[in-house]
């Protein structure tokens, strides 16, 4: 399933997840999934509202004590207890992008890095709420429009900053989002955009798709003359005999001697959450006989700049090859089956299906399990 968003009034934590709710994703299974994590004193609460002219799902975290701020640290250990692991994977990928940029805005390390705003319990519930509905619904792809972005100033734990919020510029940048005007007030925040870059989305106008469902996330305030909303149309990608969408793609690659395997794996890890469409590795015999290593990263051309930046800081080395290639990419969709009563999400092509590896890994250890037996439990399930 695929799901466009047009966010005419912006883009929040909140409001992506009142258009997912929209969309029909089921409000008890969002719920179970941040309870999974053990997080206590909060309550979401759905209702009905109107931005305008429009009705719209408005989601608001209700919570019994907010904490004045929390370690980046902190966040990412309590979403990574979050079930499915799918759902778990997606909001550390979001919070560990805030951190990062929030870790070169102020200069401290990562591990230190101080959430204000941003570090209370609705960003564990956006979060973990958010890729826990995408996965309730089955969406594998999300796609969005230019996102307006407001100007002007606003007054922080730091004090006044300028809007966008320098968090989310960042962010934006690591995008390469396109942007449109937005006004004089924050409409862009820092938990919507690292949403955003945690989900891989691609930015442009509505894909081909047959849409099943239209949903509104309203945000908390009714602005006259926009209605304060994104819109999302959820929705499934050509018939899967078609042959697949073939788009320009860039191939980033540098070849290093000298980075252990350990900073290798945390490129590709890093490469993937900054929206890389897929990172590899090769080893290779470099001159004087030397073994090395070439890291590949094929990115969107949009996203060339900010991967390559990332690629020659992350390795040390002193100079990136690039070169535009043509990528065919079959329909695909994604299901998902129960094995001893923990979801295992299945990824769907043309020619064969595969569950994924990191639902069967937590269900195995739930289930106490050999792998290769949940595997199999898994593969006879599918339809």
């Amino acid at each position: 399933m695929i799901v466009w968003l047009n966010p005419v009034g912006g883009v929040s934590g909140d409001m992506l997840l009142g258009a997912l709710i929209g969309l029909g994703a089921p409000v008890d299974g969002v719920r179970q999934a941040v309870a999974s994590t053990g997080l206590t004193g909060w309550d979401l609460e759905v209702t009905d509202v109107r931005r305008g002219a429009l009705r719209a799902t408005r989601a608001t975290v209700r919570v019994e004590a907010q904490p004045p701020e929390r370690r980046a640290a902190d966040l990412l250990e309590i979403v990574s207890r979050a079930r499915p692991a799918g759902v778990a994977a997606t909001a550390r990928r979001a919070i560990t992008a805030i951190a990062e940029v929030e870790s070169r805005l102020h200069g401290v390390p990562v591990d230190q890095v101080h959430l204000h705003e941003i570090g209370g319990v609705d960003t564990v519930v956006d979060t973990v709420g958010v890729a826990a509905a995408l996965a309730l619904l089955d969406v594998d792809a999300v796609r969005c429009g230019p996102l307006p972005m407001g100007t002007g100033t606003v007054r922080t734990a730091h004090g006044i900053i300028p809007l966008p919020a320098p968090a989310t510029a960042a962010l934006v940048a690591a995008a390469g989002a396109p942007v449109t005007a937005g006004g004089d007030r924050e409409t862009v925040t820092p938990t919507g955009m690292a949403l955003l870059l945690a989900l891989g989305t691609r930015f442009g106008p509505v894909p081909d798709m047959t849409v099943s469902a239209v949903g509104y996330g309203a945000g908390g305030r009714d602005d006259p003359g926009r209605a304060n909303v994104v819109q999302a149309l959820l929705g499934t990608a050509p018939d899967p005999g078609t042959p697949g969408e073939v788009t320009p793609m860039t191939l980033l690659e540098t070849t290093v001697d000298d980075v252990s395997g350990e900073v290798l794996g945390h490129v590709l890890d890093r490469a993937l959450a900054a929206g890389a469409a897929d990172a590899w590795i090769t080893p290779v015999t470099m001159k004087k006989s030397r073994p090395g290593h070439t890291v590949h990263l094929l990115v969107t051309p949009e996203r060339a700049a900010a991967c390559e930046t990332l690629l020659l800081r992350e390795t040390g080395s002193l100079g990136v090859r690039r070169r535009t290639v043509d990528r065919r990419a079959l329909p695909r969709r994604t299901s998902t089956v129960d094995v001893g009563g923990h979801v295992v999400r299945v990824k769907h092509g043309p020619w064969g299906a595969k569950p994924e590896h990191d639902d069967l890994v937590a269900a195995a250890a739930a289930l106490d399990l050999p792998l290769r037996e949940v595997a199999a439990r898994a593969a006879r399930a599918v339809t």
